[in-house]
């Protein structure tokens, strides 16, 4: 099904959950985002890893929470998932960039951000695709 027809087909939020499904997998991935950093800096407090390793892991970091909160924010959804996991990616990362700049003091706006929300648009996309085809292929 096309977007535009599945759009115009679903008049009602009721028909449509896919807003829901982006919003509930964009707060699940920040929580998760946060938690994981949270921890990731207890670590770098008590342990002498390098600071090397800092920005890879953020990345990991990322990634993991995109995936998850794709995965669940998409479970009952069976379509779209190209899109919706695009958009849970593009705004996590928005949103994750706003918090962690609050968070910081300071904002940046620069390649970095530009790198990170395409990154993030596309492991969201990826994720998204595989998230709904899975509940396809065991329906």
């Amino acid at each position: 099904m096309k977007i535009k027809e599945h759009i115009k087909s679903s008049g009602n939020k009721q028909n449509h959950p896919i807003i829901g499904y982006i919003f509930k997998g964009t707060l699940i991935a920040l929580c998760i985002s946060l938690t994981l950093v949270l921890v990731f800096a207890f670590l770098l407090k008590f342990t002498n890893i390098s600071d090397s390793v800092i920005n890879p892991i953020n990345q990991v970091i990322k990634g993991i929470s995109i995936f998850l909160g794709v995965f669940i924010g998409l479970k009952k959804s069976k379509e779209l998932g190209l899109v919706s996991g695009l958009l849970i990616g593009f705004i996590y990362t928005l949103i994750a960039f706003l918090v962690f700049s609050i968070l910081s003091g300071s904002f940046s706006f620069d390649v970095t951000l530009l790198t990170d929300m395409v990154f993030g648009s596309i492991i969201g996309a990826i994720c998204g695709i595989i998230c709904v085809n899975i509940k396809k292929s065991n329906n």
